[in-house]
């Protein structure tokens, strides 16, 4: 009966450290957002992103939007076939697999004008340590972190919680 409590409270407890090291960030934050002004490759390649990771596209809807897309339709700014179109305003995509993913504005001009993102996605198990920043201005830039570091806090006391309900349960 011991052993078995000691397994259960072992796995409750890996599904609580897992669930705390997914990390959110808003794209083009801390200096920007979804806009024509912020220079997303520096932006992006400043970032380990791994899977479980969450980017949040923030903008107006009446002046923006997000798009999907191919790495053709990337490197050419087409918005004829997009594989998924977001236009709440805020919103959420899950970095669910490793690999590559590629967002434009489908605004005319937008994605031309910058407004383009590609996010190359890890493996790992934590996003918590950044990689360095290059270029001219890194030396003069705080090093980049996830968009909340409370987030990190909710995830983890809520898997407190579910690790104490269960401890409660096998009492």
């Amino acid at each position: 009966m011991a052993a078995r409590r000691t397994i259960l409270l072992a796995v409750a407890a890996m599904a609580v450290l897992s669930t705390a090291s997914a990390a959110i960030y808003n794209v083009g934050e801390p200096g920007g957002a979804w806009d024509l002004s912020t220079k997303y490759d520096t932006w992006a390649s400043s970032r380990n992103f791994q899977t479980s990771d969450q980017i949040v596209f923030k903008y107006s809807p009446q002046a923006h939007d997000v798009l999907e897309v191919s790495k053709a339709d990337y490197d050419s700014c087409s918005t004829a076939n997009p594989v998924t179109t977001f236009n709440s305003g805020n919103d959420v995509v899950t970095l669910t697999a490793t690999g590559t993913r590629y967002f434009i504005c489908g605004f005319p001009g937008h994605c031309a004008g910058g407004m383009k993102v590609k996010i190359d996605v890890m493996s790992g198990s934590s996003s918590m340590s950044p990689a360095p920043a290059s270029g001219p201005s890194a030396s003069n830039a705080p090093p980049p972190t996830p968009v909340s570091a409370a987030t990190n806090v909710e995830a983890t006391g809520f898997g407190l919680a579910v690790l104490l309900a269960i401890a409660g349960l096998m009492a």
